[in-house]
């Protein structure tokens, strides 16, 4: 009877164990499959599989690679029936490998606008419809996220990475984020909205310390990120590389799980951005679900620390879940068979026209814009046969071809001088011939490096000024991940650059001839010592890889330039507030190694936000200063005029409507910004704050729209420390409608009842900060 007993508890056993193992993933038994899974299989999909950044894309283990170029891949766990899944770079299109081995078909992505440039827009809409283009190419190639949209705030104009992201406003920030995200997603693919959170300079990147007084990190650089994720409920967050008050983000629970789950409640996962082994028990507790690229110590150490009782069960299991949850989701998962042929060509019309409204018009004295009695154009500045689509780095994408601004001019009809052409094809060629041999060790992260401006002789510019109905020079900039941008020679023009500008400016106004200056840059740069030169500069951003047609469709006209400035133009980078705490000056030593070796290096190990909410427009809005361009500026091709803005509130939400009426000649969008300044209060303000805004449609000379901008209560809030909360005080506020900070064309006041919601004190800072007041 005991051995009969015994073989019935052996049989029922091998039933239970085959019954586990037949089991597959589904998004109903994730609980179940938990359960099933050991603590070795958990570690393993907790840790990325593909190591880009230190291993040369090889994949661990027997892995297969998925998608070739893609930055990263989950592990699958066959037995289980969980999936591998892909993660690509972007923001700017989808970042893969264009050529296979063995294969004679190719890959190439769309390269869209960059960041800026989308922001500049101030269009959700288009911003949405750029989405859903690219996240048609990540479903198509065969990617389950997009690493994007880069949100961080452009704390300084120095920061390398700023053409990736939107703004020095955490309001445009995260609407436009929201946007973008909300149109990947739509194709049923994710996104990871990063760098979170104050990851504001590449210098040092991986271990400088960003130290932020509460009320800025909430108010400033957290603010966007709230705003995309309740709005968009992105699939994933990217932990940054960078400390925040002393703790690594990435083991930051307070940040990873108080505010970002309990307070915010993203039910997504966190993935660390792509670095090597740190504390991985730390990360695990404090919410990174996936830890990339990955390494295999990491999912070991994972084992052993939970043995050892250093880490619990129930935060692998937790964690274990969320990337479960993750996996189900995905196209990878549900089996979608990706063409590898998405439309490129319907995907290029797509950025050459979004391109176009988020181009700014700085300047057009005497309507020198549009171009429409030019035939012959004089076309200055190497950058105009080397036109510069985007940034350098993980946000570049593998397109099939750039536009430059000669070719875009001649496909919309123009004609460029023949002998000028001529001379800067032939630099161009001897000087990337010359770069080439002496940066043969170059990598991938650095691009293509922006040629020096070609000096050109004075009276050669006299006699294409002579032949010619036209000037354009076009100034360039590039920058990227892994360094931040310096002030000479990048912030300011050059001055071969600054000659060109004198002696073209100087022969064409001579003879009454115009001069059109194009920025083909991806962040601010110094204009305020020069722009009384030219009769129109347009500013173009990185326009993607049909920039040189988008730029040419805004000359003729068949594009009205309806962009706005995301951010202000200061006179000089050192009025910014922000500049005293920024290593705008700083080389490594290289006999000490990299960044992080050298202790206590003010800006590089750790960097005080002593501008604490002071920044951008906030600063100089309220301290008085002067800027070249304000902070929302941008002229049209016409003119428009605004009806009286009404405000009603129900409930907690306000809703303001203003008509406006285009009255001028040419078909065009006008964007209204409404800022709001708030009674005086226990906390200090700034003069105003941006809390909404709204784009019209294009609207016929003659026409009008009624836009509509709607904020609530909670949108008043400033963070008071002292009470570990968000306060709106009761009062009488104003309400400023505009079309730049500084161009205000009417004003509303309205009452405000108080608010008050308590959060977590979290997050403070470990060393005393001198915030700046202007009180």
């Amino acid at each position: 009877m005991k051995l009969l007993t015994t073989l019935l508890a052996v049989v029922l056993c091998a039933m239970m164990v085959n019954s586990v193992q037949a089991q597959k993933l589904t998004a109903e038994n994730v609980d179940e499959i938990v359960k099933a899974m050991t603590l070795e299989e958990k570690a393993k999909l907790l840790v990325g599989a593909r190591n880009r950044m230190f291993g040369g894309g090889a994949a661990i283990g027997n892995t297969e690679v998925l998608v070739p170029g893609a930055a990263g891949t989950t592990q699958g766990i066959e037995r289980l029936g969980i999936t591998a899944t892909v993660l690509s770079d972007g923001p700017a299109g989808l970042r893969i490998s264009p050529t296979r081995e063995g294969d004679s078909d190719t890959y190439y992505c769309t390269g869209f606008p960059v960041g800026t440039c989308l922001s500049s827009s101030w269009n959700t809409e288009l911003v949405t419809n750029v989405g859903k283009t690219i996240g048609n190419e990540v479903l198509e190639y065969g990617a389950d996220v997009l690493l994007a949209p880069g949100m961080n705030i452009h704390r300084n104009p120095l920061c390398g990475r700023n053409f990736e992201y939107y703004s020095e406003d955490p309001v445009l920030t995260g609407k436009i984020a929201a946007a973008y995200v909300n149109g990947i997603q739509s194709n049923g693919v994710g996104t990871s909205v990063k760098h979170f959170v104050a990851n504001n300079q590449e210098t040092n990147r991986t271990g400088n310390d960003s130290q932020v007084s509460q009320r800025a990190l909430r108010e400033i650089y957290l603010k966007g990120f709230e705003i995309a994720i309740k709005e968009a409920k992105p699939w994933t967050v990217m932990s940054s590389y960078n400390k925040l008050n002393g703790e690594f983000t990435q083991e930051s629970y307070g940040l990873l799980t108080t505010v970002l789950r309990d307070e915010w409640g993203f039910d997504g996962i966190v993935m660390t951005d792509w670095i090597g082994q740190r504390n991985t028990a730390a990360q695990v507790h404090a919410g990174n679900d996936l830890m990339e690229p990955g390494q295999p110590a990491q999912s070991e150490e994972i084992v052993a620390k939970v043995n050892s009782g250093e880490l619990s069960i129930e935060d692998v299991d937790r964690n274990v879940t969320r990337m479960l949850n993750y996996i189900v989701k995905t196209p990878r998962f549900k089996g979608y068979e990706y063409s590898n042929k998405p439309d490129l060509k319907a995907h290029a019309a797509v950025t050459r026209q979004s391109a176009t409204e988020g181009m700014v018009l700085l300047k057009n004295n005497n309507e020198t814009l549009p171009m429409a009695d030019a035939k012959n154009i004089a076309l200055f500045g190497v950058t105009s046969y080397d036109f510069i689509a985007g940034g350098t780095g993980s946000g570049d994408v593998n397109k099939a071809y750039v536009i430059d601004l000669e070719q875009g001019l001649n496909n919309v009809g123009f004609s460029v001088q023949e002998e000028l052409k001529d001379l800067y094809e032939k630099y161009k060629a001897y000087m990337r011939a010359k770069q080439a041999s002496e940066t043969s060790g170059r990598n991938w992260f650095m691009g293509r490096g922006v040629l020096p401006e070609m000096p050109v002789a004075k009276m050669f510019v006299e006699k294409q000024a002579a032949n010619s109905d036209i000037a354009v020079v076009t100034i360039g900039r590039n920058s990227g991940e892994g360094g931040d941008r310096k002030i000479p020679a990048d912030f300011n023009i050059t001055e071969d650059e600054r000659q060109l500008l004198n002696d073209v400016c100087d022969a064409f106004h001579a003879v009454g001839k115009k001069v059109v200056v194009i920025l083909n840059v991806g962040g601010v740069i110094e204009t305020a010592s020069w722009k009384n030169l030219p009769d129109a500069i347009l500013l173009a951003w990185q326009p993607g890889q049909e920039g040189g047609n988008s730029v040419a469709d805004v000359l003729k006209g068949t594009a009205n330039p309806s962009g706005k400035l995301p951010m202000t133009f200061p006179i000089a980078v050192m009025d910014h507030p922000s500049s005293i705490n920024f290593p705008y000056d700083y080389s490594p030593q290289p006999q000490r190694g990299f960044f992080g070796r050298q202790q206590s290096v003010k800006d590089v190990n750790y960097t005080v936000y002593e501008e604490d909410i002071y920044v951008g427009y906030r600063y100089f809005k309220t301290a008085g200063e002067m800027v070249s361009y304000p902070f929302g500026y941008g002229l049209s091709y016409t003119d428009f005029e605004y009806g009286q803005p009404k405000i009603s509130k129900k409930g907690d939400v306000f809703t303001a409507t203003v008509s406006v009426k285009n009255v001028g000649e040419t078909a065009g969008k006008q964007v209204v910004e409404l800022y709001v300044t708030a009674p005086d209060g226990k906390l200090e303000k700034p003069a105003c704050e941006l809390k909404a805004f709204a784009k019209t449609k294009e609207l016929a000379p003659g026409e009008s729209e009624t836009v509509t901008l709607t904020f609530d209560t909670y949108a008043l809030a400033s963070y008071d420390e002292a009470q570990h909360s968000w306060v709106t005080d009761a009062g009488d506020y104003t309400a400023k409608f505009g079309t730049s900070v500084n161009d205000i064309f009417s004003t509303v006041d309205f009452k405000v009842s108080a608010l008050k919601i308590e959060v977590n004190d979290t997050l403070n800072p470990k060393v005393e900060i001198n915030k700046l007041s202007l009180k």
